[in-house]
């Protein structure tokens, strides 16, 4: 543990910061897998709702730094063609 006051603040601050990345990548990983699910029963309109769901927590998480602006990107990009294969 560090002995220097602003030392022990960025461990509490990274460790908070650390929980609540984590959480908001979860979140987009279960998304990811409902749009995935969707398509494997393919259900296009199921798809396209949750692929709406998804988009958004995708971008909102890039916004926020979780991801880099490319990596949201290419993912949108995946899901999207894969639910416009189902047509």
């Amino acid at each position: 543990m560090a002995n220097i006051k602003s030392a022990k603040k960025r461990i509490l601050t990274s460790k908070k910061r650390e929980m609540k990345n984590k959480s908001v990548k979860s979140k987009v990983k279960t998304l990811v897998k409902k749009v995935e699910a969707a398509i494997e029963a393919n259900d296009k309109a199921a798809a396209e709702d949750a692929l709406k769901v998804a988009i958004s927590e995708i971008s909102k998480a890039a916004n926020k730094g979780i991801y880099h602006k490319n990596t949201a990107s290419r993912k949108i990009s995946r899901l999207t063609i894969a639910v416009n294969k189902l047509g």
